[in-house]
């Protein structure tokens, strides 16, 4: 796997583009604003047309080999970021356009309709980053204090593979484990072991104003898009990444 990394990131001279980052690097070490990002290839096909491998090892695999950045690791970058290379891969390979599937909700029934990917914009957040990185903010049921971090891609996959793990039957912690890994501090504190149990007591109000903060805090490209059923209906939908995000394609 480290000579996987090593493979894509020491191959910067070749073809590539720069795409800008919409966390514009405030949350990283190096401050990056924009990474060098490769172009899909035929060779890349062989990985897109595997049947066999799941969709973070898909992605997981076309990101170690396309971003020449010898100081980036894929699991340090954050989610919305993972996304805007993600976007800019698809559209320089295959273009911008993109079939999506969504509800009638007059006549129940499925249709398709196309979207423009090259129109995606950044989300504005009013929240901003400490020079921590860190968010500050006040709960509104407790008043208490608490500093937030986002996530990084590495993270959120390993937090949703441990979730899995959780056999049927048995409560898996969704909330209670992504609070935890939001919360850097209460009202000063880093003490993580009083942090677990204050989470295990919070009020669900504070625990869905934490993430919603998170959500819209986060930087990332607004990925919600409306689109006109046959009925005449609007439909808010959104852009997905499964595996199928490049894979249409395939067979022609």
């Amino acid at each position: 796997m480290e000579n996987e990394i090593q493979y894509g990131q020491m191959n910067f001279n070749l073809p590539h583009d720069v795409v800008p980052l919409p966390s514009q690097g405030l949350f990283y070490t190096n401050k990056k604003k924009s990474v060098k990002v490769g172009y899909l290839t035929a060779q890349d096909e062989n990985l897109l047309a595997s049947v066999n491998m799941g969709t973070t090892n898909v992605i997981g695999q076309l990101l170690k080999s396309k971003i020449y950045e010898p100081d980036i690791k894929i699991d340090d970058l954050l989610p919305g970021d993972v996304e805007a290379i993600l976007i800019f891969l698809r559209n320089t390979a295959f273009g911008p356009k993109y079939k999506i599937s969504s509800i009638d909700p007059q006549s129940s029934k499925r249709f398709e309709s196309e979207i423009d990917l090259s129109e995606l914009n950044i989300k504005q957040t009013e929240s901003k980053p400490g020079v921590d990185g860190y968010f500050e903010t006040k709960l509104p049921m407790s008043d208490d204090i608490v500093k937030l971090r986002l996530l990084t891609y590495g993270e959120e996959s390993l937090i949703d593979s441990e979730l899995d793990l959780y056999p049927d039957g048995m409560i898996a912690p969704k909330v209670t484990r992504k609070l935890e890994s939001y919360i850097v501090s209460i009202n000063g504190s880093t003490d993580r072991e009083q942090i677990v149990k204050y989470i295990q007591v919070m009020p669900i109000r504070d625990s869905q104003f934490i993430r919603k903060f998170i959500n819209d805090s986060e930087p990332r490209l607004d990925l919600k898009k409306q689109v006109i059923a046959p009925s005449g209906e609007r439909v808010d939908t959104s852009v997905g990444f499964g595996v199928e995000f490049f894979r249409p394609f395939f067979g022609v």
